[in-house]
């Protein structure tokens, strides 16, 4: 479940991160901005799920062995 959740957040920030794409496209500067610190968001929240599923994994494995 864990996963799933954390997935739905890396979902809403790139939702969120549409609007002011769209916008700094048009030349918006501030949209811009506000563009770039969602993406570095998403590569955070990105980073977290990848490192989740790397745990959950080597434990299920590590489980199997015992």
């Amino acid at each position: 479940m864990e996963v799933l959740n954390l997935w739905n957040e890396l979902k809403a920030v790139v939702e969120g991160l549409e609007v002011d794409v769209a916008k700094n496209a048009r030349g918006v500067a501030a949209a811009g901005v506000r563009a770039r610190k969602g993406l570095r968001t998403l590569q955070k929240k990105a980073r977290e799920l990848v490192k989740l599923t790397i745990d959950l994994e080597k434990n299920a494995k590590e489980e199997k062995q015992d």
